[in-house]
């Protein structure tokens, strides 16, 4: 079952050897903490390793975890909606380890600084050789975002990640993110890289004139005598949260009835085992979960939730695991089933954490990684600015890399009110580090990174707030797009995040003055999902604006976050100091 209470004592005390414990990583034999937390007996006939939401980062880097992961109506204390020690009570985790630093927020600095980066596709590739070695058949599933996220996948439109996978090893993957290279883009990768080698499966993906599949809905492969089935499920509102023209011919949805014909089908053909392989965001596959019969687990992305403990949801056909494998490569979930009589039996489940002063970096992935990044180091390197705080993205409302870059739309473009999407990818940078161009695009590199300023009026303004807070805390999550809340410059407000729609944004301001309705605003944001803003005249791309302001600064203070002030949410599991 999911990881006991002994089994955490075990790995503790193994990991407390290995100096873990007492924070001597750098003195600890490598070999002997890795045995302590990736040490995983073989269990059942069938095995899925999971990996989502990596965003490109090849090499290994930091990142915080939220503090704010609100959970609202039926999901108000339920996983992944609870953050810091609440978390790790439900998953039974002691605070000051090793596990407690890669589940949660807590004390980051001082202990990302003890136990050292995290992820890097080197060392992601020594652990899932060891995982695959004890587990004869194992498949590695990749549930997408991995194709966007950095410089280097946006300067070789995806090319480094394409090539990465196919030496990770990976088997079976979905997508987001990776819609936005273009229909074309996509197919060729599929055509000239994949073919015969990773399947890409979507049973969510139509074409828009005759509802034809686009991918194949589904894999099926036979593991130590078992069938399996794995069927995709990309991001259901791709073309609303991002550009529309970048997958002009597809259409996207959740299709609950197709996904339960899918699986009467691949359960009809034979399979023992059916796992969902979902870019749908958490809530969204709970809810999936519930309403769909015959799936034994859905392996969940998009939502970058580390879930170290799987949620068991009750439904028609009996219980459907339910997990999330966090992200930017910082994560391996390993799944086991005990298949008896033709039905799955019992499961082990463990989220593994990718230290990369623990786990060996595998040396061909490492001279691939080495390869890749040659002709653009000079580039990736060049020091722009020094942070004297804590950088970071992830959570609910502004973390200190967005109001970074607000701050910088408004004072590089005159602006008023800046606006920066609710992007939950990017990596973390500790108080002293040197910005360089490479962490940077950490947080900017998308195909459509344009950087716009319009004129609003604050009833727009208002407007566009209640829509992206709608699509966030929306009690239905079938109505909840993922990511997190806009981030704002300038503008102060209020926010009741369980308020009815058009009733949540309250007590606008700007410089302390309430908005007008009326009154025009200067308004610079970045990333429109509209076609024409790349010809817009004088438009300028996000980070060339960002790199600016970087250099004019030399050396970047400790952000001063511009949250909203929350209404009726005191005593929230996902809302924490």
């Amino acid at each position: 079952m999911s990881l006991s209470k002994r089994e955490f004592l075990q790995v503790m005390s193994a990991a407390s050897v290995a100096g873990m414990g007492l924070g001597r990583y750098a003195d600890a034999d490598a070999a002997t903490a890795e045995q302590g937390l990736y040490e995983l007996p073989r269990f059942g006939q069938v095995s899925f390793l999971h990996m989502t939401d990596c965003h490109a980062q090849l090499k290994p880097i930091y990142f915080r975890e939220p503090n704010v992961n609100l959970g609202l109506a039926g999901m108000r204390g339920q996983s992944p909606h609870v953050v810091g020690e609440g978390m790790l009570k439900a998953a039974g985790v002691r605070p000051g380890t090793a596990l407690a630093h890669a589940f949660t927020y807590l004390d980051f600095e001082r202990a990302a600084r003890r136990y050292g980066k995290v992820g890097g596709f080197a060392h992601l590739s020594t652990l899932v050789k060891r995982m695959k070695a004890s587990r004869p058949g194992a498949l590695l599933l990749d549930g997408g975002d991995t194709w966007q996220g950095s410089a280097t996948s946006l300067w070789t439109n995806a090319q480094d990640m394409v090539d990465a996978c196919k030496l990770l090893g990976v088997d079976v993957m979905t997508g987001h993110w990776e819609f936005t290279y273009g229909m074309e883009r996509v197919k060729e990768i599929l055509e000239k890289d994949f073919k015969g080698r990773l399947d890409f499966v979507a049973q969510n993906v139509k074409t828009n004139d005759f509802g034809d599949p686009v991918f194949a809905p589904y894999v099926m492969r036979e593991m130590n005598g078992v069938q399996c089935a794995i069927i995709g499920q990309a991001f259901p509102y791709t073309p609303i949260a991002n550009p529309r023209y970048m997958v002009a011919d597809w259409a996207f949805g959740i299709q609950d009835e197709n996904m339960q014909a899918m699986v009467d089908e691949v359960r009809a053909k034979g399979a023992k085992v059916v796992v969902v392989l979902s870019h749908n965001g958490m809530d969204v596959d709970l809810k999936m979960a519930s309403r769909v019969r015959g799936i034994d687990a859905i392996l969940g992305g998009h939502t970058h939730d580390g879930v170290p403990v799987p949620v068991q949801v009750k439904n028609a056909g009996g219980t459907t695991l339910v997990t999330n494998a966090g992200s930017n490569g910082k994560f391996l979930g390993v799944l086991d089933f005990e298949v008896k009589d033709g039905r799955v039996a019992d499961f082990r489940y463990k989220l593994l954490p990718i230290f990369s002063n623990m786990l060996k970096a595998d040396p061909d992935m490492a001279a691939l990684i080495e390869k890749i990044r040659k002709p653009y180091e000079a580039k990736l390197n060049e020091q722009l600015a020094v942070s004297d705080g804590l950088l970071y993205r992830r959570g609910n409302f502004n973390g200190s890399w967005d109001q970074l870059i607000v701050d910088a739309l408004i004072e590089v473009q005159g602006a008023d009110i800046a606006f920066s999407p609710g992007f939950r990818w990017g990596t973390t940078l500790l108080p002293g580090d040197v910005i360089t161009r490479e962490l940077m695009m950490d947080q900017l590199a998308t195909t459509y990174s344009y950087a716009t300023v319009t004129s609003m009026s604050g009833a727009m303004i208002k407007t566009v707030l209640e829509d992206v807070c709608d699509n966030l805390f929306n009690p239905d999550p079938y109505y909840q797009q993922g990511g997190d809340m806009v981030r704002v410059g300038g503008l102060s407000y209020s926010c009741e995040p369980g308020a009815a729609m058009g009733r949540r944004i309250q007590d606008m301001r700007l410089h302390g003055k309430p908005i007008d309705a009326d009154k025009l605003y200067k308004v610079a944001g970045w990333a429109p999902v509209a076609e024409e803003a790349a010809s817009m005249p004088g438009t300028r791309m996000v980070w060339d604006v960002v790199e600016q302001w970087l250099k004019s600064q030399g050396r970047v203070s400790s952000r001063k976050l511009n949250t909203p002030r929350l209404l009726g949410v005191q005593g929230n599991p996902g809302l924490a100091a």
